[in-house]
């Protein structure tokens, strides 16, 4: 069973910047589509970022693209998103995602398994 843990929120000012892990046991995260899903009061989750490692290319939201990056540590089995410039409306519950498929996936429901979450609040 795969278990995602993720850490890395809090509160940060705009234009600032914060890295959020996702830390994945019983599985390897490059055997996976992993997901950076984000979800604000009253909204739908929605996919920020994703990666298949060797398979394709990373995936961004067009809200984020030049401003978050998704990577990968195969030593520590982590995923990483990567935020810089971050903006008030980037504010949000994050979670991180996966599912053993060979391609990208966007939408929540084809993900099988979810960390429970950390909160990002960016202050303007």
């Amino acid at each position: 069973q795969v278990q995602l843990v993720e850490s890395g929120g809090g509160l940060v000012q705009a234009g600032g910047s914060l890295r959020l892990s996702c830390a994945v046991s019983g599985g390897t995260f490059s055997s996976y589509v992993m997901g950076w899903f984000r979800q604000a009061p009253g909204k739908e989750r929605e996919l920020v970022a994703a990666i298949r490692q060797r398979r394709s290319t990373p995936y961004y939201a067009d809200s984020v693209k030049g401003r978050f990056s998704i990577s990968g540590d195969n030593a520590k089995n982590t995923v990483y998103l990567q935020m810089n410039s971050l903006k008030p409306e980037d504010t949000a519950t994050y979670y991180c995602a996966a599912d053993p498929n060979w391609f990208v996936l966007k939408s929540p429901g084809q993900y099988d398994y979810w960390g429970q979450g950390t909160q990002v609040t960016v202050s303007s």
